[in-house]
């Protein structure tokens, strides 16, 4: 039998190892298939962040908490990190304060099945109606015809379920339908998406859903909200206004990558939008700059809805490369996650710099 005196000290080192453990796995660490998330993660409260908050890549990020477990869950475009274990499709992360991530698996076990090839690129997940509903697009670099469908799980953490197509261009009328945004006010449901195209029909659009959120109402019934040099697109409701924030420039360049964020606000959900020198979002190369590169950062774009903080402070997540770095071993783009705090300045979101934060910062409060 063990002596008490030994037994209480062997249950005390248990004790610190695990706590050890559970702060490893809170910043930026990589979660390996089949753990659990360690409850003490629940606790961690971290003073301060630095950017990256996750490597090497989550891109076209899109960020939803659970409600029960108050955790932030992010999900971003299916990648190939170079490791030798192929592409991860649709990565889903863990944080307690938006700064600190842990990689706990992937939302799909394979493709859907009805489109014959493409990447599941930038997903949005919301909670709707009790589940978790990802809107995801189907395309391929220079698709002709992509499109956009819908997943759904009872948790963040997955599996989810698809549920097929909402559409694709040629269905609804307008090129390169990728990058889809939910938005939900009064009852009804909305689907706003589009991408880079010079086509007549380009732009940005939204469409009213069905109230499952898994239909689209009537395709003939799209509004246009922005010009098609924008992509990206997030809807922010605040004090009466509602901000379109869109990225602009090259996503995918490596070192050359030249994304870049822009604003346009409108009284109505519908628009019209326009920037600070009154131009309408709808006309090309149009929008108030909010976020661009600097010497450490570059390519930074596609950000997450803005998420608010128990300390009432605003914040956005979006990918960005490292100049020096800015590939993986399989060629592809390292896009990692950066956060930044977003304040307002006479109605208008702005970033400290309207650049990338590079030194260590005050991280969200979340208790």
């Amino acid at each position: 039998m063990l002596n008490s005196k030994f037994l209480n000290y062997w249950i005390g080192a248990i004790g610190v190892l695990n706590l050890m453990s559970s702060c490893r796995s809170s910043s930026g660490s990589v979660k390996q298939p089949g753990q659990t998330t360690n409850a003490m993660a629940h606790k961690v409260q971290h003073k301060t962040y630095i950017n990256p908050v996750f490597e090497p890549i989550l891109a076209d990020p899109t960020v939803v908490r659970d409600p029960q477990s108050k955790m932030f869950y992010a999900y971003g475009t299916a990648d190939n990190w170079g490791d030798g274990k192929g592409q991860r499709l649709v990565s889903i992360l863990q944080s307690a304060d938006l700064a600190h991530w842990t990689w706990i698996g992937t939302a799909f076990s394979s493709k859907p099945s009805w489109k014959a090839e493409g990447g599941i690129w930038a997903p949005d997940v919301v909670q709707l109606n009790g589940k978790y509903m990802m809107y995801y697009a189907y395309s391929t670099w220079g698709d002709p015809n992509p499109g956009i469908g819908v997943a759904l799980a009872d948790r963040p953490e997955g599996p989810f379920s698809d549920q097929g197509k909402l559409f694709d261009s040629k269905q609804i009328n307008v090129p390169n339908s990728i990058d889809p945004y939910f938005f939900t006010e009064n009852g009804q449901n909305y689907l706003f998406w589009g991408s880079f195209s010079d086509a007549e029909t380009q732009g940005t659009y939204g469409v009213e859903l069905d109230e499952n959120g898994t239909a689209v109402l009537d395709l003939n019934q799209k509004f246009k909200v922005a010009a098609g040099d924008f992509e990206a697109v997030v809807i922010h409701k605040r004090k009466g206004y509602y901000y379109f924030i869109g990225s602009k420039g090259s996503c995918c360049e490596g070192e050359k990558s030249s994304y870049h964020v822009l604003v346009g606000r409108s009284r109505y959900l519908k628009g019209p939008y326009v920037d600070q020198e009154g131009r309408n979002l709808t006309q090309r190369g149009s929008g108030t700059l909010l976020l661009k590169g600097n010497d450490k950062f570059v390519g930074t774009g596609h950000t997450s809805r803005i998420i608010t903080d128990d300390k009432g402070n605003d914040w956005i997540l979006y990918h960005a490369m490292d100049p020096k770095h800015p590939r993986v071993s399989s060629g592809g783009n390292r896009r990692m996650l950066l956060l930044d705090q977003v304040v307002w300045d006479k109605g208008w979101p702005v970033i400290d710099g309207a650049s990338s934060s590079v030194e260590e910062k005050p991280a969200p409060k979340f208790y």
